[in-house]
């Protein structure tokens, strides 16, 4: 038998099925008492497996010679950590008519978090765009984010941040930075045993995911703090993530072409510059927001999903311009965009 896919037209993530699954368990079955301690310590031990893992995947080669296209990976990083923030700041104005206090503080918060790199490097390599330089700008995102994203949400989000303070600077360098610097130090030894086994280190890195949006959202619950969302409110999100993707979609491409980036390059830029990553900003939200969470990461669940299916459209177009190159599509980077085999968790 044929294994069933999603319609091309519709690339719904199987993944954000299982989140959403798990959304729903936290909201049958909370961990209260001794079992959200026990879920909580869980979470805090995964996501610092989670980063070790990051850290030991990232080739410190690769990143050196990626430094060669430094006009791109800046033009990226000024994409994710300067422009989304200050939309981010801009879309304020819509507190509280169109979003509560906690939809725009995860509003805000994903505007914060670096970019991914597994579906960038799919859409880009699906386009015919620079792969290099998209698999070097993502790793690049990420491994400023460990830093940068807590300096914003100290700046931006300020009391906001649901118990944001100094130790939750303390607890990102704890349980993030030092995990996958760790990683990068034992690359040496493991790096290996890392590439041979990456598939079922790839389900790990789901498996903690869950894990922690289940911790989240069981304190979300047991806080009551769920009354505060309608299906209004919902609505007023989803419209407004959708104002942001498409602004960031227009900038990064029409932009790079002012900037004098040629079409690949552009490509590589409008993928990883307007993407927001799942898997590093549920860990830094679950940290920084604490009981708070759950309404946190809401914003960067739905955008995440909502940019994914809207990347696929543009990458599938991207692929048949007048101008794409000739080079047939690497035949792992076209299976990796197939509905349902991408690796979606980042």
């Amino acid at each position: 038998m044929k294994r069933l896919q999603w319609p091309s037209w519709m690339p719904i993530d199987p993944y954000i099925l299982l989140l959403l699954g798990t959304v729903g368990l936290a909201a049958l079955l909370p961990a209260r008492g001794t079992g959200a301690d026990v879920a909580s310590g869980a979470s805090t031990a995964a996501i610092a497996f989670l980063f070790f893992l990051y850290g030991a995947r990232l080739s410190t080669r690769e990143a050196v010679e990626g430094l060669k296209h430094w006009r791109l990976h800046v033009t990226v990083l000024a994409c994710t950590f300067v422009i989304f923030p200050l939309l981010g700041l801009a879309a304020r104005g819509l507190e509280p008519v169109l979003l509560t206090h906690n939809l725009y503080t995860g509003l805000l918060f994903l505007t914060l978090v670096p970019s991914t790199i597994q579906s960038s490097i799919a859409f880009t390599s699906m386009a015919r765009g620079n792969v290099p330089a998209a698999i070097c700008a993502g790793s690049f995102s990420s491994l400023a984010g460990i830093v940068v994203t807590p300096l914003l949400a100290a700046a931006l989000l300020g009391g906001s941040g649901g118990g944001f303070s100094a130790d939750s600077l303390v607890k990102i360098v704890l349980q993030l930075l030092v995990p996958f610097l760790a990683g990068q130090v034992l690359r040496r030894w493991i790096g290996g045993f890392i590439t041979r086994h990456k598939k079922v280190l790839g389900y790990v890195d789901r498996g903690s995911i869950l894990l922690v949006v289940y911790t989240a959202f069981s304190e979300g619950m047991v806080q009551g703090i769920w009354h505060q969302v309608s299906a209004v409110r919902l609505a007023g999100l989803l419209a407004v993530e959708g104002v942001l993707l498409a602004v960031m979609l227009t900038l990064t491409w029409y932009g790079a072409k002012a900037l004098g980036f040629h079409r690949e390059d552009r490509i590589a830029i409008q993928f990883a510059g307007s993407k927001k990553s799942l898997a590093s900003g549920l860990p830094m939200a679950s940290v920084l927001f604490g009981a708070h969470a759950s309404l946190a990461v809401l914003p960067l669940m739905l955008f995440h999903q909502m940019q994914l299916m809207v990347c696929a459209v543009i990458a599938k177009r991207r692929a048949h311009d007048p101008e794409a190159a000739t080079t047939p599509v690497p035949p792992a980077a076209a299976s990796r965009i197939a509905v349902g085999t991408a690796p979606r968790s980042d």
